[in-house]
C-alpha cells in the first residue's frame, strides 16, 4: 500500500506538470492568434532623397523634388507632410535631403529628414493647397455646365443634365500614390454620400462628379474599377474622362492647377459646391476630411431655387 501512495502521488505530480504545460501553451496559442487576427497596423516606409522646394511651416509641410522612390513612385514633386514640425527645423529652399516615407492606408508623412547638401533655390514651386479652409467666390455659372465628358459607365454626359441639382467637384487622377490627397478626396465624397443618403428627409437633387486630370490612362473601364472600390452609386456620383483640352480648359476656369511630372500628376486641392440654379456656391481649396462640410454646403446648395444664372464670360 505504501508503494502505490508514493506512485500515486508521483503519477499526479506528472499530471499536475503536463496540464501547467498544455496550459502555458494553449495560452501562448491563443496570444498569437489574438495579434494574427488584430495585427498593428505598421507603415510601408521607403528611403528617399530629393531638393526641398519649399518649406510650409503652417501646415508642417515641405515641397520636395525627390529621387525614385523604391518600387512606389517615380521621381517628381510632391509635398509632404511630417508628423513632428520639429523635423523641418533649420530647412530651406534649395536644401537637398534625405527622408523617409512612411504610408498607411488612409494619411502619410515623412520623417528622419537630414540635410546632406545645399543647391541654388529653384523659382518654381509646385502648386499647393492653400491654408484656408474654404473660401467665397463671386456667384456664377459654372463652366462646367457647358462641357461634355464621358462617364464611367462609357455613356455620354452633357453635363447640362445636372441641371437642377445640388453639385460637388473635384480632380483627381487613378494612379495617385498617396493616400491623403486624390485618394483623400475619393474618401471624402464617399463618406459624404453614405451621410446624405442617411440623413431623414434628405434632399436626392445632387450629384457628386469626379473629374480625372489623366485621361490618356484613365479610361471609363479603369474609373468604373476605380469607382467600385468607393462603393459608389452612380446614381449619385459619377467619375468623368473627356478630351484632354477640355479638361485642361475646365480646370483653368476651375482655378485647379495641375501638370504632368512623368507618369504623375502635381496638382492643388480644389473642391466646388455648385448650387441647384447653376451657380458656385463654395471652393474648398485644401486637401483633408471635408465630408461634414461637403454635407452641409450641399443641403444649402439643394435648396437653390433657379433664378438667373450669372455670366461666365468675365471669368
Amino acid at each position: 500500500m505504501r508503494n502505490f501512495g508514493i506512485v500515486h502521488r508521483m503519477l499526479f505530480r506528472r499530471l499536475l506538470l503536463v496540464g501547467l504545460a498544455v496550459a502555458s501553451v494553449s495560452a501562448a496559442f491563443s496570444a498569437t492568434s489574438s495579434t494574427e487576427a488584430n495585427p498593428v497596423s505598421r507603415p510601408k516606409q521607403w528611403n528617399a532623397t530629393g531638393t526641398i522646394k519649399e518649406v510650409r511651416t503652417n501646415d508642417s509641410s515641405v515641397v520636395v523634388a525627390h529621387e525614385a522612390i523604391g518600387d512606389y513612385m517615380p521621381a517628381m514633386t510632391m509635398r509632404f507632410h511630417v508628423q513632428a514640425p520639429a523635423d523641418l527645423a533649420g530647412l530651406n529652399s534649395g536644401d537637398k535631403i534625405s527622408f523617409r516615407l512612411n504610408v498607411t492606408d488612409d494619411k502619410s508623412w515623412i520623417d528622419r529628414v537630414t540635410k546632406t547638401g545645399v543647391t541654388e533655390p529653384q523659382s518654381s514651386v509646385a502648386p499647393t493647397a492653400s491654408s484656408a479652409v474654404a473660401e467665397n467666390k463671386p456667384r456664377r455659372k459654372h463652366p462646367l455646365l457647358d462641357f461634355k465628358f464621358t462617364n464611367e459607365l462609357n455613356q455620354a454626359v452633357s453635363l447640362s443634365d445636372f441641371r437642377g441639382q445640388a453639385l460637388a467637384i473635384t480632380f483627381f487622377f487613378t494612379r495617385c500614390p498617396i493616400p491623403d490627397y486624390c485618394p483623400r478626396l475619393s474618401k471624402n465624397f464617399q463618406a459624404a454620400s453614405r451621410k446624405l443618403s442617411a440623413l431623414p428627409n434628405a434632399p436626392t437633387n445632387w450629384h457628386f462628379l469626379s473629374v480625372t486630370f489623366d485621361p490618356e490612362n484613365d479610361t471609363p473601364a479603369i474609373l468604373k474599377t476605380y469607382a467600385e472600390t468607393y462603393h459608389y452609386d452612380p446614381s449619385h456620383w459619377s467619375f468623368l474622362t473627356g478630351p484632354t483640352n477640355e479638361i485642361s480648359e475646365l480646370a483653368r476656369l476651375s482655378d485647379v492647377k495641375f501638370q504632368r511630372d512623368g507618369a504623375f500628376f502635381n496638382h492643388d486641392f480644389r473642391t466646388q459646391i455648385v448650387d441647384a440654379s447653376g451657380h458656385l456656391q463654395m471652393v474648398f481649396p485644401i486637401g483633408g476630411d471635408l465630408s461634414d462640410a461637403i454635407v452641409q454646403e450641399i443641403l444649402k446648395a439643394a435648396r437653390a431655387t433657379n433664378g438667373p444664372a450669372v455670366s461666365s464670360a468675365s471669368h
